[in-house]
Parts: C-alpha cells; sequence; structure tokens
C-alpha cells in the first residue's frame, strides 16, 4: 500500500535524495531545495503497481530507493520485461510531452521510495535548467536503443542467447569484479528473468543449470550468480 515518505531529508527540506537522481546531480542545493518543495513523496511495496499500461499520467516517477520493473503484456497475455530500474532512476518521461497513454506497467520489484513531479511544476524546473531536458531526451533516446535491442534479441536470437545476453546486461550493470570472476546480486527473481528473456521459468532454470555444469557460472542460492567464464558466455549470446 502507498503511504507517505517518512525520510528523514526530505522531511527536513533537505536535497539529500534529490542528489540521487541522476537528471538533478548538477544543480546546486538551492535549487535542490526547490524542487524538493514541489516533489509528492510515496512508499511502495513489493509487487505494488506504480502505474498502470494503457492509463495517462502526467507524473514523471523518480527513484531513491528500491528497484522498478517497466513492463507490457504481449498478444498472448504473457508479461515482457522492458527496463529494470534502480535508484537514481526515473521514468514516466513521455507523460510530460502530451496526455498520452502509457505504454508500460511500474511495478516495484522490492519496497521502493519514489518521488513525482507533475507535468505542471516540472515544466517550471525545465525553463529555469534548460540542461535537465537535454538529460531526459537522452535517457529517452537510451530506453529506445534499449527496447529495439532487446526486441531484436528476442526475434533472432535462440533460448540460450537470450539468457546469456541477460547475464551480460545484469553483469554490466550489477556485477561486481570479486577473484577475476564477477559476482551478480540478480535484481529480479527466476519468474521475471524468463519474463525478460520471454522463456518460461523452467527455462531460465535449466539453461542457468546447464552454464554451470559447464563452468560458465556458479549459482549461489536465488540472489547471486557469480560469472566464472564472461568470454564463453559473450559467445554464447552472439
Amino acid at each position: 500500500m502507498k503511504k507517505n515518505c517518512n525520510c528523514h531529508g526530505c522531511n527536513q527540506g533537505e536535497p539529500v535524495c534529490a542528489k540521487h537522481i541522476s537528471i538533478f546531480s548538477s544543480l546546486s542545493d538551492s535549487e535542490l531545495q526547490n524542487i524538493i518543495k514541489m516533489v509528492i513523496r510515496r512508499e511502495y511495496i513489493k509487487g505494488e503497481v506504480l502505474c498502470r499500461e494503457g492509463e495517462i499520467s502526467d507524473n514523471l516517477f523518480l527513484i531513491r530507493e528500491g528497484k522498478v520493473k517497466l513492463s507490457k503484456m504481449t498478444r498472448d497475455g504473457k508479461e515482457q520485461i522492458l527496463h529494470i530500474l534502480t535508484k537514481g532512476d526515473f521514468f514516466g518521461e513521455t507523460n510530460l510531452f502530451d496526455d498520452i497513454e502509457s505504454s508500460f506497467t511500474a511495478t516495484a520489484i522490492n519496497n521502493a521510495k519514489i518521488c513525482t513531479l507533475s507535468r505542471a511544476n516540472l515544466e517550471g524546473i525545465l525553463n529555469q535548467n534548460p540542461g535537465i531536458s537535454m538529460k531526459i531526451l537522452k535517457e529517452l533516446a537510451h530506453r529506445l536503443a534499449e527496447t529495439e535491442d532487446l526486441a531484436k534479441v528476442l526475434a533472432t536470437k535462440d533460448v540460450e542467447a537470450r539468457v546469456a545476453s541477460m547475464l551480460l546486461e545484469f553483469s554490466e550493470k550489477y556485477g561486481k569484479l570479486v577473484d577475476d570472476n564477477i559476482h551478480i546480486e540478480l535484481p529480479i527473481n527466476r519468474e521475471d528473468m524468463a519474463n525478460y528473456c520471454g522463456v518460461t521459468r523452467e527455462t531460465i532454470s535449466r539453461k542457468l543449470s546447464k552454464f554451470e555444469s559447464e563452468n560458465i557460472i556458479s549459482l549461489k542460492g536465488n540472489k547471486i550468480i557469480i560469472v566464472k567464464d564472461i568470454d564463453l558466455l559473450k559467445d554464447l549470446s552472439e
């Protein structure tokens, strides 16, 4: 259930939280304080929907803590995950240009703290800080490119290549180098991994077990994957 944020920094009017949002990182403390006064702060529990595909919204969503997945339903009624966002990311940028229906559903992967800015308030911010507009446009272009890449992967690659591509992406975004291996703290569970690759959960489990038997990765429970041979993983993704 949504509830008001009780973040100490927000309550004190300090620009602590806003500094973590990528598009606001270059602003001064006084500029950040003005933004803090405009935002609506909410907390969402794991699995709660922030906005739904097909709804009209005029808000920009800013992630201060937690992770959020953006997904849409395929023609056969299955969930397809498009993006996984985390602290400092934002979404809903297309809501700011016109009253259009959302092309995705946003769901909290874990408990998340979110701020929202209305279109009216953001317009004033953009007028005073045009550099933010460029950051939003760059992120929009980046997301479109990621979506196109995902569509290409799903259309042209076999299942093994899809899973390998996903692990490479997670290695880059969430991996940490430990003793020449890459330790990935998975941002999503097995079911969501399946939805990301457009396969079944059973297929994900089989492919991960196969990669482990081939000494490409090592599974550490359901939360950690250790990539032991990144070059072979790259070969499999092609």
